[in-house]
């Protein structure tokens, strides 16, 4: 079959990639391998797809290349997106930090871009799986299990490695490789963190219990829910600085963001020495938290039995926890893919290739990784969109 765009991918970046270059009037196939377009987005945001941010800037994102993300995300804003969202009557509501979630479903944002390629006379073909890209000098040719496809340009949208029960795949990297393309080394992002035996043990009785936390490292600091689990912790303030975190790394936790703990527990021993430890504590985190970080022995004391020196101690142990993660949950849960094929190598413009002419990463695959927050779909729409104005 001979057409003018092949888009390899029916995610959310290869979707919006299709329905723009399709609206200039160019032939458009997509081809996946999934059963089903746009997997990803029906299962984001707890069903109800965080589909972008109000605050949107480079600051958001993750690259060897932090100033690459810039152009697409300058010409295509969050509110382009929400604009179009708006068009189609899609319900939708803020939470914290500027996130945008579906009122009703993610099934509405999937529905719109469909739609929109629909219109666009965009050809969507699934259950497809590529056999071999070669570069001719008329474009491209593209072996697959539902035939052949020629085409001028090949645009690449098939994501990263993260959630392979979603059909992830490295196959992105492969024809990033096959082409000549460098790969910055991938590992997963917005993942849990799993313990070491110890921590595990000891933190074992606390999965479910939530608390606003600072969690830092050397580089960077994100204040959020801190969650634990059965394998280790989670919750947003995790899920943001494991996409930073390095294997052997230590991070420092605060549980007590807002307070000076020694000073106040100064405070209260004064007003109410018989006081025990963990009840004064109570009023700030979880009983059986206290119990886990402090010790059984230690929580249960009285205020008057314990020096000043000891609150400095417990402030410490509360405010400066050094943990050093085992490691992360992988892919397997992983909200997204760090890492990717080199933008240097990349138009920031276009998002073609430097080294292949009519060659085109978008979306995930590429070296550009958003923060939790929607920041990842408007990278998606953005560079979808910029590709869709040139293939």
């Amino acid at each position: 079959m001979q057409t003018d765009v092949v888009i390899i991918g029916a995610s959310a970046a290869g979707l919006m990639c299709a329905a723009e270059a399709g609206r200039r009037g160019r032939r458009v196939v997509v081809l996946d391998h999934a059963n089903r377009a746009g997997k990803k987005i029906l299962m984001s945001g707890g069903g109800r797809c965080n589909f972008t941010n109000l605050d949107v800037s480079a600051d958001n994102y993750i690259s060897d290349n932090p100033h690459f993300c810039k152009s697409a995300l300058s010409r295509y804003t969050q509110w382009d997106f929400i604009a179009l969202v708006d068009r189609y009557g899609i319900p939708w509501h803020e939470r914290d930090h500027g996130q945008l979630f579906c009122n009703d479903s993610a099934r509405d944002i999937l529905d719109m871009l469909l739609n929109e390629c629909r219109k666009a006379g965009v050809e969507i073909r699934l259950n497809c799986a590529i056999d071999r890209i070669d570069k001719t000098d008329a474009g491209f040719t593209i072996d697959s299990s539902k035939g052949m496809f020629k085409a001028g340009a090949c645009v690449i949208a098939t994501g990263g490695l993260s959630i392979p029960r979603m059909c992830a795949s490295p196959f992105g990297y492969q024809v990033a490789g096959q082409f000549g393309h460098r790969i910055v080394p991938t590992r997963p992002g917005l993942v849990p963190f799993t313990l070491q035996p110890g921590d595990k043990a000891r933190f074992a009785e606390l999965a479910g219990i939530a608390v606003d936390s600072q969690v830092s490292n050397a580089r960077i600091t994100f204040r959020e829910n801190l969650l634990f689990t059965h394998r280790g912790l989670s919750g947003p303030a995790i899920l943001q600085m494991s996409s930073y975190w390095q294997p052997g790394e230590a991070v420092s936790i605060n549980l007590l963001p807002d307070l000076d703990a020694a000073a106040w527990l100064k405070t209260r021993q004064a007003a109410q020495p018989n006081s025990h430890l963990k009840t004064v504590l109570s009023e700030w985190l979880p009983k059986r938290l206290i119990s886990a970080m402090l010790g059984t022995e230690s929580a249960d004391q009285p205020l008057q039995s314990l020096s000043h020196r000891r609150f400095e101690a417990i402030a410490e142990s509360l405010q400066h926890w050094q943990l050093r993660p085992n490691g992360t949950e992988g892919y397997r849960t992983a909200e997204v893919t760090v890492g990717g094929v080199d933008c240097d190598e990349l138009s920031s413009k276009t998002l073609e290739s430097k080294r292949v002419a009519g060659l085109y990463f978008v979306g995930e695959v590429v070296d550009v990784t958003g923060w939790l927050g929607g920041y990842n779909f408007q990278w998606a729409w953005s560079s979808g969109w910029a590709a869709g104005q040139v293939v």
